[in-house]
């Protein structure tokens, strides 16, 4: 198989001396001065970052003592010593990734971790293996977090320019992406936001429209196979399905299922709002990271001035009410007797009577409002609703975005949250839907990352907010969901499997390189949300469901593998094939051991998962069917009870929305006719 050449460089390790470090940088030519007020937060003390972990309970906080905020390189026992200052890092850098290591070496002894003695224009090893030798340019910089790992995307971009094209590699793209490339959290980026990124995106130009955006590398493509449904496609998984099932059809099945019915009059009990507000802001906000502790009160008094039954903030608070009473229950959905009503569906009726009037209106608030209302309407597994909400969301956020002079100072940080809200959850919906794409994602590489909301409105009305504006997760999802995106960019795009040139060969440095940016991506998260890649317990359901989302990340990545062994068994020999094959089986067993987990995300994500379980049973099953990736499972008897307790879990869900009973009903038939080959004497 094919050698990575020119692969990225790893982090630095957390250890490196400073000395070090600023030689490095002297070399590069960068001064340390200037590195460093990367990293400093310039503003007033009462404007910097909160998070859930500043006021924990028996922490320091009276004796003027100062504790460590855990970052990806401390130990588990560090974590409950939080740094207000490392913690106002994160809320600016996102993930706190390493600083990049200063470079002297070619990319090619990078790639194979070997001494280059330096020589320009082709160094020694070069010389040897007859390779291009590409030195990066000096001093160059890029931001922090998830920058970091893009800068390994300039490479497959190459990769994909030069199969696309039938270019060599040598003529493809080569370097680092730099930060007016990728996407950038920094205030000096973000003052040229949209004039930067495309000269007909600036304030007062059309906008590009439903559909007609050009994507860029970290977006969903239009046209791609990695919905559950393609795999339907594979021979060997039709032997196990009588039926055709297009992969529209789960678009058609949602679209004719009976409409909501909001207008029964759903009596409204505010006994327990305090209750079902601390119960968003701990259970459900810390999902979407959408809603402003600080500015509570306030949208509470003019909620209550206006009896509940009009405004923009009559609206947030009834949507927080139903989202908190949905996290207060603590009961997935599909636990719930069907028939009965939903936690929640009072306020949200109550809601959805103001959300006509909002429709029309263009502000932040009214952005707010549907963003909030799609999240309840995912929890109630309604995802067309939920995507009708979205475009609406979108449309205003794009009209803001274009004249970000209308958006007023203190809603910036909500609107940008907003922004990655509807990119996400949209992206979501694409990845399993084929539905047009609302033209959100044009904006993309030039939104600044979240940071943190103003809290100074709380202090002067000298009430306590109702719980903390925590970051972590949303921040951690937003990564990973640009790098779901890459993969089905770049390994299941239509274009690209279309390409003469493409082959498992050809696929080996791409599922390499990204499944090395999902490591990078693990490292690098803050130790609340790191979660065990061991079969040990995660501490909550952050990480229950972040692991769930790495095992989903690297099934897709090597997911080809699998096909491919399956068309030409010949092909498991090869080493790499092979190595690549039990990643992604083990990958699918990891989510599926414990199938119950899944509804830990039971709020945002019930919908999702049970798509992504019938994947993973499907891939299985077809796996056992074939005698080298059998070898790579474990023994039969445990694969039929796993394989048993998937098919009565996803069924137990197939209540909650036709697509879901779809997806049972296919495994539920698939197992049944996988049986039926195991048992059938070989002749």
């Amino acid at each position: 198989m094919a050698t990575i050449e020119g692969a990225s460089e790893r982090p630095v390790p957390a250890d490196e001396s400073a000395q070090q470090s600023r030689n490095q940088m002297e070399a590069e030519g960068l001064d340390a001065q200037t590195v460093d007020s990367e990293h400093r937060d310039e503003r007033p003390a009462a404007k910097r970052a909160r998070s859930s972990y500043d006021k924990r309970p028996g922490q320091a906080g009276g004796n003027g003592e100062r504790s460590t905020t855990p970052t990806a390189t401390d130990s588990a026992g560090a974590m409950d010593r939080p740094d207000f200052n490392s913690l106002k890092r994160y809320s600016q850098d996102t993930l706190d990734y390493p600083r990049r290591r200063a470079t002297i070496a070619c990319e090619i002894c990078r790639s194979r971790k070997s001494r280059c003695d330096g020589v320009k224009p082709k160094c020694k090893l070069c010389s040897e293996l007859g390779a291009d030798c590409v030195y990066r340019e000096p001093g160059i910089k890029l931001d922090a977090g998830d920058k970091l790992i893009l800068e390994q995307l300039s490479r497959i971009e190459g990769l994909l320019h030069s199969s696309l094209t039938g270019t060599s590699p040598a003529s493809a793209p080569t370097g680092p992406i730099s930060p007016a490339t990728s996407n950038t959290a920094s205030d000096d980026f973000h003052s040229k936001r949209l004039s930067n990124i495309n000269p007909g995106t600036g304030p007062g130009a059309a906008l590009h429209g439903l559909g007609t955006w050009s994507a860029n590398i970290s977006t969903i493509p239009k046209q791609h196979t990695t919905p559950a449904l393609h795999l339907l496609q594979w021979p060997v998984i039709k032997t196990l399905i009588s039926r055709q099932c297009d992969p529209q059809v789960l678009v058609q099945m949602e679209m004719s299922r009976e409409p909501l019915n909001l207008n029964q009059g759903y009596p409204l009990d505010f006994t327990n709002i305090n209750t079902y507000t601390s119960a968003f802001f701990e259970r459900a906000n810390v999902w979407y990271a959408v809603v402003n502790p600080y500015a509570w009160t306030q949208y509470y008094r003019s909620a209550a001035t206006q009896s509940f039954r009009a405004g923009a903030e009559s609206c947030v608070v009834l949507l927080v009410l139903a989202l908190g009473e949905a996290a207060y229950s603590g009961v997935s959905i599909s636990r719930i007797p069907h028939g009965q009503t939903p936690p929640g569906m009072s306020f949200f009726a109550a809601a959805w009577s103001i959300l006509p009037s909002l429709m029309i209106q263009n502000g932040v608030l009214s952005a707010q409002c549907h963003i909030l209302a799609a999240a309840y309407l995912m929890y109630i597994v309604r995802p067309l609703e939920a995507w009708n909400m979205l475009c609406n969301a979108s449309i205003k956020q794009q009209l803001l975005l274009s004249s970000p002079h209308t958006i007023p100072p203190q809603l910036k940080e909500l609107n940008e949250r907003l922004y990655w809200n509807t990119l996400m959850m949209e992206s979501d919906l694409l990845a399993e839907l084929d539905l047009p794409h609302s033209g959100i994602a044009q904006f993309e590489e030039s939104m600044r990352l979240p940071r943190s909301f103003p809290f100074e409105v709380a202090g002067s009305l000298g009430e306590d907010p109702p719980g903390s504006d925590d970051l972590w997760y949303f921040l951690a999802e937003i990564a990973l969901r640009r790098l779901l995106n890459r993969v089905s960019h770049l390994i299941y795009s239509v274009a690209h499997k279309r390409s003469a040139t493409f082959s498992i060969a050809s696929l080996e440095p791409v599922a390499a390189e990204l499944d090395f940016q999902l490591s990078q991506w693990y490292e690098g998260l803050p130790a609340p949300v790191k979660f065990p890649r061991e079969r040990l317990q995660a501490r909550d359901q952050i990480q229950t469901v972040l692991r769930l989302r790495y095992f989903a990340c690297r099934t897709i990545i090597f997911r080809p593998y699998i096909q491919a062994v399956l068309s030409d068994e010949s092909l498991a020999t090869e080493p790499g094939v092979q190595d690549a094959c039990r990643k992604c089986l083990e990958a699918c067993l990891r989510q599926l051991e414990y199938v119950s987990a899944h509804h830990e995300g039971h709020l945002p994500y019930l919908w999702q998962g049970a798509l992504s379980i019938m994947s993973q049973t499907l891939l299985l099953m077809a796996a056992t069917l074939s005698a080298p990736l059998l070898a790579l499972l474990p023994p039969a008897h445990q694969m039929d009870v796993i394989i048993a307790e998937t098919v009565a879990e996803v069924e137990r869900m197939a209540h909650l929305a036709p697509s879901v009973r779809l997806c049972a009903e296919i495994i539920r038939e698939a197992e049944q006719r996988r049986q039926m080959l195991i048992k059938r004497p070989q002749r």
